[in-house]
């Protein structure tokens, strides 16, 4: 099985990349193919709101400039996506909301590609906002039809300056059983055998 776990955070080896890595490592000992891709600090563009994707049904953002159409090939390839973001005024990253947004779209566009697959939200936060973050992740994932797994608490790092966050007890605990937990969601559905429900008719494709 796959997982992809993508970082909104520009800061190299920041908290949040040190959050994604907790929740890749159980994965990694159960067997799963993992990576994890930055996309914080890079020119990622927001959805144009074109309906491009809606005509061209080729699993692809018609903005060819950036980055992001690289990891809708891996998103659509996983069956866990793990998303990460610093809180920025009490939201995501730009970077991660634009890949939030055009990800909802080409999935939709396309059948609804998101379907059945595992979504978890990592948040890394200073003080507040940080239910925000996890709200806007978790938003895209419950209305693209995928299912979000719980931990034993908030998928919340407490932290600012690099490495902070490996002095939140709770936060690794936290993290790493939120990757014992994907790994377990993940052999569950392998083994049922059954296919996700199909979106009703009517539904926009």
């Amino acid at each position: 099985m796959k997982a992809i776990a993508i970082c909104g955070s520009p800061r190299k080896n920041g908290n949040t990349e040190t959050m994604l890595n907790k929740v890749l490592s159980p994965l990694n000992d159960a067997g799963w193919e993992t990576e994890l891709v930055k996309i914080g600090g890079k020119p990622v563009r927001g959805c144009l709101a074109c309906g491009k994707c809606y005509e061209r049904k080729n699993k692809r953002c018609i903005i060819e400039s950036d980055c992001i159409n690289d990891c809708l090939e891996k998103i659509f390839a996983a069956d866990a996506v793990i998303l990460g973001s610093p809180t920025y005024f009490t939201d995501v990253t730009s970077e991660m909301k634009g890949l939030l947004d055009r990800t909802g779209f080409v999935s939709q566009a396309n059948g609804h590609l998101l379907k059945g697959k595992i979504g978890a939200a990592v948040v890394a936060v200073r003080r507040g906002g940080a239910t925000h973050v996890y709200d806007t992740i978790n938003h895209m994932f419950l209305m693209s039809s995928m299912i979000v797994p719980g931990s034993i608490y908030w998928n919340i790092g407490v932290a600012l300056n690099e490495g902070e966050v490996l002095k939140d007890d709770e936060a690794m605990r936290n993290m790493n059983h939120l990757g014992q937990v994907i790994n377990w969601l993940g052999k569950s559905i392998k083994t049922s055998g059954e296919q996700f429900p199909a979106p009703p008719a009517g539904v926009k494709e």
